[in-house]
């Protein structure tokens, strides 16, 4: 294990000078307007670029490496106020405000930008002797303001999320997290959102200087590049950054057809063997690689004293076939044991224009219906329709989830053709994360 003086000296950096980002700016609005060819404006305007994209390439803002301090956990670090956190070498302190026009004061307390977030640290102040007690709207102020966007130079971030709260009804405090600033912005700007009594919506920027050299550097970065095979493809993990704000795993799908899993595929994180807590999952298909691609955040991670850190994918989409015809000669509320999963054949009742045939399961087990079918007087009839999903209590601490199946036919159904079903799985595979070579 490496000493925190040899992770110290792997995180010196090259100061870059202040005036970078105007040099960048000038560069690139430095286009000639009287130039003799057309070819030469494109040689320069490419080269500017590509001059451009190198140094973008190569360039790392000399954050601050954090080893040693206190590491705060997720839930600590929503609710601490920004100067707390500042004690312990946390971030920048901004200060920062905006004056409404009834008085109201928004103010950016401090942020907290690493590698995979800029966090934010902002209080909204009423008017001078007034309190929100009752106000707008239905006195939850916290929903009358919000927040938009953070903009500067080369950065354009959505916002992940935040949480807020006022203890004595004069004073909100929130935390805010965005995607993470370009180390390039000097300047960045928060925009404030209000909503107005007429039903009308205003918008506050707030501007601030961005020391990116008071950034956070990561516990971890390494790339995982591992996949764990499932029934119908494979889960991919890509890669991990540990910082001390969060913890981010991204990785991806890979499934029959493309398809989209129907349900996430549950990873627990374990440090020195221990459980890091879950967060939160995000997941989209990408644009450009037209896979499903997943991000899912944990807590900080406990020490920066690592010996191991694992991955184990929990439980995610199986699939079970069914090879055989399901006999429906005796109905009942005993299970059918179907490979590593249960189903109920409760009842086969005669309609007025057919039969129905009730099925129950647990709650996330989906037959697959394209093929779905009955055997009826040899004669195979396919589902007509498909109700609502409804519990049935088994009045032992249980629940299932029955569902009514309707096929059009005179005849008594003597079996039930079914390819398979889609169930939640448990895979409980387990992937080594690299970290020797991999810190940052």
């Amino acid at each position: 294990m490496r000493t925190i003086e040899e992770r110290l000296q792997e995180h010196q950096q090259i100061m870059t000078p202040s005036e970078l980002e105007g040099r960048l700016r000038t560069a690139l609005e430095r286009v000639p307007v009287k130039t003799r060819t057309r070819s030469r404006v494109r040689t320069w305007v490419a080269s500017a670029a590509a001059a451009f994209i190198l140094t973008v390439g190569i360039y790392q803002y000399p954050a601050f490496a954090y080893y040693g301090g206190k590491l705060f956990s997720k839930s600590e670090l929503d609710t601490m106020a920004f100067s707390e956190l500042a004690g312990h070498g946390y971030g920048q302190s901004v200060n920062k405000s905006k004056t409404l026009d009834d008085g109201t004061v928004i103010t950016i307390n401090g942020v907290i930008a690493d590698d995979n977030a800029l966090t934010m640290y902002y209080s909204i102040d009423p008017a001078s002797g007034s309190v929100y007690t009752g106000d707008f709207p239905d006195g939850n102020y916290s929903l009358r303001y919000g927040v938009d966007k953070l903009e500067g130079f080369l950065t354009d971030s959505d916002p992940l999320g935040g949480s807020g709260g006022s203890k004595d009804g004069t004073r909100f405090e929130g935390v805010y997290k965005f995607e993470p600033a370009s180390p390039f912005s000097r300047t960045l700007t928060v925009t404030f959102s209000e909503w107005l009594e007429n039903g009308t919506v205003a918008h506050y920027p707030v501007s601030f200087k961005f020391e990116a050299n008071k950034a956070m550097k990561s516990l971890l970065t390494a790339d995982i590049s591992q996949a764990v095979p499932v029934d119908q493809g494979t889960v991919h993990y890509d890669s991990i950054t540990a910082s001390p704000t969060s913890t981010i795993v991204k990785g991806h799908y890979e499934l029959e057809d493309g398809e989209t899993p129907r349900f996430s595929a549950v990873t627990k994180l374990y440090v020195n063997g221990i459980e890091v807590n879950y967060w939160s999952m995000r997941s989209a298909r990408s644009g450009k690689t037209g896979l499903s691609e997943f991000e899912i955040e944990y807590d900080v991670l406990p020490t920066d004293k690592l010996q191991s850190v694992e991955l184990v994918l929990d439980n995610f989409t199986g699939y079970q076939q069914i090879e055989q015809p399901v006999s429906l000669a005796s109905p009942s509320d005993r299970s059918i044991q179907l490979g590593a999963e249960k189903l109920w054949i409760r009842s086969v009742t005669r309609t007025g224009s057919g039969y129905d045939i009730v099925i129950a399961g647990k709650q996330f087990t989906f037959l697959d219906t394209e093929t779905l079918a009955v055997q009826a007087g040899g004669t195979t009839v396919p589902v007509a329709s498909i109700s609502q999903s409804r519990p049935w209590d088994l009045k032992n601490g249980n629940i299932l989830w029955e569902r009514t199946y309707s096929f059009n036919t005179e005849e008594a159904p003597q079996f039930l053709l079914l390819d398979g079903f889609h169930y939640i799985k448990t895979y409980d595979k387990t992937i080594t994360v690299p970290i020797d070579g991999k810190k940052h």
